[in-house]
């Protein structure tokens, strides 16, 4: 099978790290690649940095669709375009914010998200809400550290304390990492905190890949079918639909 890894940002050193998280969990098989947006933000921290990550995360799942491309993560906690995305796609696209929140209610009666900017908090309690799982998400905590900051080996103590007063304060029993960018902090967190640790790209990766081993594609009907043909105009003239295969 084959699982593209979309990163929404176009920042190619994040991709890196998130790809190497990726394939670290993908099992025999199970052909991981992942990609850098080619428009957008640098990274995503607002609003108004989601909305415009949207067009170049849909163009990358277009490109997969016409590759072959069998299921794909959407990695940014956002889950920027997830559900334009799942119109697009005929395979699994799950965002890294819907499969870490999932799978941190099946470790513990609750969890903590350990974000990147406090002004995120309020969307990823947003997220939980829509996903189902406000009554596990205890609380959201912002480190103040910039996306593109989390490359820097000194910021892994301020998020480490970040989790446990998270973890003290909400009387939490998981930890939810905010960012993709923290990907690759998972075992020095849990050593550091001593509770489950749950990254996104991780758990989205394997959730692509448990629903293409069993078999399991996108419903092609109702809100998720393909979009209707339409014509576009401007900078999204690439985007219409008039003439794509149904």
């Amino acid at each position: 099978m084959r699982i593209r890894v979309v990163n929404p940002n176009t920042t190619a050193s994040m991709t890196t790290l998130i790809d190497d998280c990726a394939r670290a969990v993908a099992g025999p098989g199970t052909l991981v690649e992942s990609v850098t947006s080619a428009m957008g933000p640098a990274s995503i921290e607002s609003h108004y940095d989601e909305a415009l990550a949207v067009p170049g995360l849909l163009a990358e799942i277009a490109r997969g669709e016409r590759e072959g491309v069998d299921g794909y993560v959407i990695a940014c906690f956002g889950d920027p375009g997830l559900y334009a995305a799942r119109e697009l796609a005929r395979g699994p696209v799950i965002g890294i914010a819907e499969a870490a929140m999932h799978a941190a209610s099946h470790l513990g009666r609750g969890f903590s998200v350990v974000t990147t900017l406090t002004r995120t908090a309020g969307q990823a309690a947003d997220l939980a809400e829509r996903y189902g799982l406000q009554r596990f998400c205890r609380g959201v905590h912002g480190t103040d550290i910039p996306v593109l900051e989390l490359e820097d080996p000194k910021v892994r103590g301020v998020i480490a304390q970040a989790c446990r007063d998270a973890v003290a304060d909400d009387d939490s029993e998981a930890i939810v990492l905010g960012c993709a960018g923290m990907a690759d902090l998972c075992e020095y967190l849990t050593e550091q905190v001593g509770v489950p640790v749950v990254d996104g790209v991780a758990a989205a990766t394997l959730t692509v890949q448990s629903l293409l081993t069993l078999g399991l594609r996108k419903s092609g009907r109702g809100e998720f079918a393909a979009p209707g043909p339409k014509h576009y105009t401007g900078l999204l003239a690439e985007f219409g639909t008039e003439g794509a295969e149904r």
